[in-house]
């Protein structure tokens, strides 16, 4: 087993990404909150600080710390920045890097390395696990034996996905206690308190003044982009050489905040993440797929709801996945299909159980929630698919664990969904009786993966009978017919084998497309059947009980690779649609008609991969080969983790969330399964 070790040369074009834009970082707390930002310092969207504490509902995350601008007095008292100047008009541009000669990323945790002639300082930040608390620490590594360093923490406490503009207008009021400083801001939001320990340490609190700050990535996308940062004052301390001079930030009360020191805190943070390498499977543990479960690791959190899981056994580590970062919460489809990659082959086992169960509670008439909103504890209902993913996790669960007690603790509910699903639930999700295919619909919904809704305008609707629904639902019968059989479970059950039979006889009757050589994304739909070509199509043959009739597997395979494959994943709809967005970019409206109209997914690499490995069972090598694209995005987006989505077309520029679950998931998984 290696250790994580990613060394950035950002200058090169490679790495700039959209309009020379620097590549981010992104260190996260296992409670839904993060640290994050580019790697020059320039802030370009609202979610960057260096710290997003995730409070307790109905608060949410919560911007603390934007910022600190900091800066040295070099030999002969001349003053020099580390990092980039926050400027009004968006000016100080990628390439003015105050000094920066290096950034890395060791074990997941940022590294910048400032050369400033002959004086090197290095900066390090790390998020103590389960703890709304930052440490950023610097140490003078060659140059001088001292320095004079000086840090201005910048401030618009607010909740992260807020308007830029803002509550930044009004000054916070400030309670100092010896090294002890505490900003309180409005009523019910913790303070921050800010602890620097270094060699003369001081603070000057000068009455506070504010900056303009520009935020180029939000202007690209449509929103609120102008908005203001307030100081305080200044932090001044002496840099001596080899020592760590540490602030300290944190929502949490003074004695967590600074239970251990700083190095220790460093110490035990890195011990913590060597230790997940060592649980994951080997395969997982050389790069880059090391790299991927140091990722995995951020949406793997603890929820900050007021809630309980009930469980039988009380053991079970209460957990859930974050879709994505920034702005995503914990969504039920993306936690089922993220939850092997993320937590079984990681040999998370036991989070993998507490996160079955802490949905298998809130199922509500035959569905788990689509998503739990930022600032609520209740979940929203409203996906055809999530539920049915739900059997997918669980067989996963199952098969890698062995754990029979919790099937039979699962069995009644899973039992509940198909009757539900049988006799209609909510949205219109239920099986028509006369074919045994699963439709689903409701007008201004849209219940499936392919969910863009802007303004009223639901984009993809795909009302009716959907093909990776029907591929779902078949496997969900096969599943529950063999777990209940193996369980002898007999409480009244449907006729889950005859139920079975009728939908992949309908299946394929309905589904085959005869003149393009695969199959309708919707049938008996509001416009009759779609015949547009999209990748839903490729879970009729990746899941374990495959609803599409074995003859018909290659030609699918081979039209889904010839069309819609992509270096970086899959592209929502085929070239040449009349539909078909080649770029994922402009406003919210421009960007949600080409979410699902075009722009690649990566997550989609994953069923991909499965569909290769059945039809290709010899050839794991070609299989593998499938990720090779990834390499070169893991230096861009978010350095060493997966973006959500990326352009259709060359040179597939990342977009949407620059840290999915499911994709890093979907990878972790293919590159187990294509192991030797």
């Amino acid at each position: 087993m290696t250790d994580c070790l990613r060394v950035l040369d950002w200058r090169s074009e490679a790495v700039r990404g959209d309009a020379g834009a620097p590549p981010e970082w992104l260190v996260a707390n296992g409670l839904g909150g993060y640290a994050c930002g580019t790697v020059t310092g320039l802030i370009t969207r609202r979610y960057h600080g260096l710290l997003t504490a995730a409070l307790p509902v109905p608060l949410g995350r919560t911007m603390m710390l934007n910022a600190l601008g900091e800066s040295v007095t070099l030999a002969g008292g001349q003053p020099a920045k580390l990092g980039v100047d926050q400027v009004s008009d968006g000016e100080a541009a990628a390439g003015e890097d105050a000094g920066l000669a290096e950034f890395r990323l060791e074990m997941g945790l940022p590294v910048w390395r400032f050369s400033l002639g002959d004086v090197v300082i290095e900066r390090r930040l790390v998020m103590p696990h389960g703890q709304n608390t930052v440490l950023i620490a610097w140490r003078l590594i060659s140059g001088a034996q001292r320095l004079a360093l000086r840090i201005r923490p910048f401030l618009n406490i607010r909740p992260s996905d807020a308007k830029v503009s803002e509550g930044s207008a009004t000054p916070y009021r400030i309670v100092s206690q010896g090294d002890r400083h505490e900003v309180l801001a409005q009523d019910g939001v913790p303070s921050l308190k800010l602890m620097l320990r270094g060699d003369s340490a001081s603070v000057t609190l000068d009455g506070g003044s504010r900056q303009e700050i520009f935020y180029g990535w939000e202007s690209k996308r449509g929103y609120d982009c102008r908005g203001g940062l307030w100081t305080p004052g200044s932090f001044d301390v002496t840099l001596v050489a080899g020592q760590d001079t540490v602030l300290t930030a944190s929502t949490e009360s003074w004695e967590a905040a600074t239970a251990f020191l700083p190095g220790e805190a460093m110490a035990k943070e890195v011990a913590r993440r060597r230790s997940l390498l060592e649980a994951a499977h080997p395969s997982l543990r050389e790069a880059p797929a090391n790299e991927l479960v140091i990722a995995a690791d951020s949406f793997v959190i603890e929820p900050p709801r007021q809630e309980t899981q009930a469980t039988a056994s009380g053991t079970d580590p209460y957990r859930t996945i974050i879709a994505g970062y920034h702005w995503f919460t914990d969504w039920g489809r993306d936690t089922m299909i993220s939850l092997e990659g993320l937590t079984l082959v990681t040999g998370r086992h036991a989070e993998a159980r507490g996160i079955l169960r802490n949905f298998a509670q809130h199922i509500r008439d035959g569905l788990i929630p689509n998503l739990f909103p930022e600032h609520e504890s209740e979940g929203i209902y409203n996906t055809a698919d999530a539920t049915l993913w739900f059997f997918h996790a669980v067989d996963r669960y199952l098969e890698t664990t062995g754990d029979r007690a919790l099937l039979r603790e699962l069995l009644p509910k899973l039992v509940d969904i198909v009757r539900h699903h049988l006799a209609g639930t909510r949205f219109g999700i239920g099986v028509d009786p006369s074919d045994g295919l699963l439709r689903q619909g409701a007008e201004g919904y849209q219940l499936t993966w392919m969910d863009a809704k802007v303004d009223g305008w639901v984009v993809t609707p795909r009302r009716g009978k959907a093909v990776e629904i029907n591929a779902l639902w078949y496997n969900a019968l096969r599943l529950l017919a063999s777990w209940a059989s193996e369980e002898g479970y007999n409480a009244d059950l449907p006729p889950l084998g005859e139920i079975g039979d009728q939908t992949y006889q309908a299946f394929n009757a309905r589904f085959w497309y005869e003149a393009g050589g695969y199959l309708y994304d919707i049938v008996d739909g509001e416009h009759g059947d779609d015949d547009a070509l999209r990748p839903n199509q490729i879970f009729a043959l990746s899941l374990r009980h495959p609803v599409l009739d074995a003859k018909r597997w290659k030609p699918v395979l081979d039209v889904v690779e010839r069309e819609l494959l992509t270096p970086v994943g899959l592209r929502s709809l085929a070239p040449g649609h009349p539909d078909y967005k080649p770029r994922y970019w402009g406003d919210l409206h421009a960007r949600d008609a080409a979410y699902h109209q075009g722009t690649v997914w990566a997550w989609l690499i994953g069923p991909f991969i499965d569909a290769w490995v059945k039809m290709h069972p010899g050839d794991r090598e070609q299989g593998r080969r499938f990720l090779d694209g990834f390499n070169a995005h893991l230096n861009a987006g978010c350095i060493g983790s997966i973006s959500e989505i990326f352009d259709a077309d060359p040179p597939y520029a990342d977009r949407g969330c620059v840290a999915q679950a499911w994709s890093v998931a979907e990878y972790l998984r293919a590159w187990r399964q294509t192991a030797a």
